[in-house]
C-alpha cells in the first residue's frame, strides 16, 4: 500500500515599493466616480508591474489603511499619487499580491497603533487562559465526594424551605377562610332593618 507523501509548500515572496500616479486616470472620470477609479488604477498598475499574466485584479488585495487613505477626502478628491509597498506571494502556482501604504498620515498611525495594542491584549488574554487551564489541579476522589455532599445538602435545604412555605400558605388560607366566615356573621348580626316610614309609624 502506497503512502501519500506531504509535499512542503514553497512560498516565494517578492517585495517592492512603487509611487503610483493617479491624477491622469482620475481626471477623465466624473467627480462622483474619482475614488473608485483610483482604486481600479492601483490594481491595474500592479497587475502590469507585478507580472500577473492572466490580468486578474481579484488577486490584488488592498490593505484597509490604504483604502482609508484613498477615501479620506471622500469620493470626489482622491490623492494625486500614492507610495505603496507591494508583497507578491507565489505558492504552488497561485499568486497573491498584498498592497500596503508606506507613509501613514498621523490619523492612520494612531488608528494602526490602537489596533495593534488591542491585538496584543487579546493574545495576552488567550495565553493567560491557556496557562490557567493547564495549572488547574486535577480533581481527586475526595474533592468529588465533597462536591457531591455539598450538592446534597443544598438540595435538602431547598426541599425544607419549599415544605415550610407550603405549610405557611395552608395556615394562612385557613385563617383567611375562618376570618371571612366570622366577618359575614358579624355583618348579618349588625345589619339594621329598614326604618319604617314615618307615615306608617303613626
Amino acid at each position: 500500500m502506497k503512502m501519500a507523501k506531504k509535499t512542503e509548500e514553497k512560498i516565494v515572496t517578492i517585495e517592492r515599493e512603487y509611487i503610483i500616479p493617479l491624477r491622469e486616470k482620475c481626471r477623465v472620470v466624473p467627480r462622483y466616480k474619482k475614488t473608485p477609479k483610483a482604486v481600479k488604477t492601483i490594481k491595474e498598475f500592479l497587475v502590469k508591474h507585478m507580472k500577473i499574466y492572466d490580468r486578474d485584479t481579484r488577486k490584488i488585495k488592498i490593505d484597509g489603511y490604504l483604502n482609508d487613505y484613498l477615501w479620506f477626502r471622500g469620493i470626489r478628491r482622491p490623492p494625486h499619487k500614492i507610495k505603496v509597498k507591494v508583497i507578491k506571494e507565489i505558492t504552488d502556482g497561485k499568486e497573491l499580491v498584498r498592497v500596503e501604504l508606506v507613509d501613514y498620515p498621523n490619523k492612520l498611525k494612531f488608528k494602526k497603533i490602537r489596533a495593534e495594542k488591542l491585538e496584543k491584549k487579546a493574545e495576552e488574554n488567550t495565553s493567560k487562559k491557556k496557562k490557567e487551564k493547564k495549572e488547574e489541579p486535577k480533581e481527586t476522589e475526595e474533592t468529588k465526594e465533597e462536591k457531591a455532599e455539598d450538592k446534597r445538602e443544598e438540595s435538602e435545604k431547598k426541599a425544607s424551605v419549599v415544605e415550610a412555605g407550603r405549610e405557611f400558605e395552608k395556615a394562612a388560607a385557613k385563617q383567611s377562610k375562618h376570618s371571612s366566615i366570622e366577618a359575614g356573621r358579624i355583618k348579618q348580626m349588625t345589619k339594621q332593618k329598614h326604618q319604617m316610614r314615618k307615615a306608617l309609624a303613626k
